[in-house]
């Protein structure tokens, strides 16, 4: 993707004064609380200390997105907002529209490479707000890097593990937002008029982004989301490595489950239809994923 892309205000033009009255309103509620996440927020198994910090930044990421989701915001006015957060992370700025970033800088006592991960996660929210489509698989991947990377990062830092951890924590957080933006194709497009799936694969394939308003896949799109699911898989495989590498217990059994919750996902996307209705794992295939990511994570 590359930065270039980010229409970002340059210093001292009539953007970067831009009053955030409307960006620091009071949005409507979160479109997600933490219990209807794809994935785990906050496991139960990670001691309540640190489950405390990753609410504050869960929040924090949430009410980042929720600002570049906006339907009544300009981009310019979502940008604005992102960037008075970005600075109130550091210390910058304060106000109560702000009081997400600042709790969070507060929860993790000011540390800067706790404080950075939230920043990154701005970089993607700022995309959102002014771009609507991917180029190709590297661009996607390129977005990833900072609307999924971060989490994974902040989660490993916070529980003091090796930087060596990141290379395959980073594809699991990319395989697990791939998954998510599959499962959400058609409400992403219909909602936000957002498209994840790579642009030049739905070309090669003679479609338009209003393949994404029908009832079912037809067999091109059917083609590409198999491309998508190829490539996530092969994240997937890039990720196995982390569990065993992960030295904390608790979190070393969180990140099996995690991985065993993106090997399911993936396995149902391969025989469910995104248009037809959303594909999600059930009861039953958490209860399988919980016992055998125990297992995994108890054999390092």
């Amino acid at each position: 993707m590359g930065m270039a892309y980010i229409a970002l205000p340059a210093p001292g033009s009539k953007l970067e004064g831009l009053s955030l009255s409307r960006a620091a309103a009071p949005l409507p509620a979160a479109s997600k609380t933490a219990t209807q996440e794809n994935f785990p927020v906050a496991s139960l198994l990670l001691p309540a200390a640190k489950r405390a910090k990753i609410m504050a930044y869960y929040h924090f990421a949430r009410h980042a997105d929720d600002i570049a989701d906006s339907a009544t915001l300009s981009a310019e006015e979502k940008v604005a907002g992102l960037d008075a957060l970005d600075h109130a992370l550091h210390g910058n700025e304060t106000g109560p529209a702000l009081h997400l970033a600042e709790t969070y800088r507060a929860a993790v006592s000011g540390d800067p490479s706790l404080i950075e991960h939230a920043s990154q996660l701005l970089h993607a929210f700022r995309r959102d707000a002014v771009r609507d489509y991917c180029e190709d698989w590297a661009d996607l991947m390129a977005y990833c890097r900072y609307s999924a990377a971060p989490v994974g990062r902040f989660l490993l830092d916070l529980h003091g593990e090796s930087h060596d951890t990141f290379a395959a924590s980073d594809a699991l957080c990319a395989a697990l937002q791939v998954l998510n933006h599959l499962q959400d194709c058609a409400k992403d497009f219909e909602q936000l008029k957002r498209v994840y799936l790579p642009r030049d694969w739905l070309q090669a394939q003679g479609l338009t982004t209003q393949v994404l308003t029908e009832s079912s896949s037809p067999a091109g799109l059917r083609v590409i989301l198999d491309q998508m699911l190829d490539a996530t898989d092969g994240l997937i495989q890039l990720a196995r490595p982390l569990t065993p590498q992960v030295h904390d217990l608790r979190l070393r059994l969180q990140t099996a489950i995690t991985i065993g919750v993106a090997e399911k996902l993936s396995a149902r996307l391969r025989k469910g239809d995104p248009l037809a209705e959303r594909v999600a794992l059930t009861s039953l295939d958490y209860a399988g994923i919980f016992i055998r990511g125990l297992y995994r994570g108890l054999m390092r």
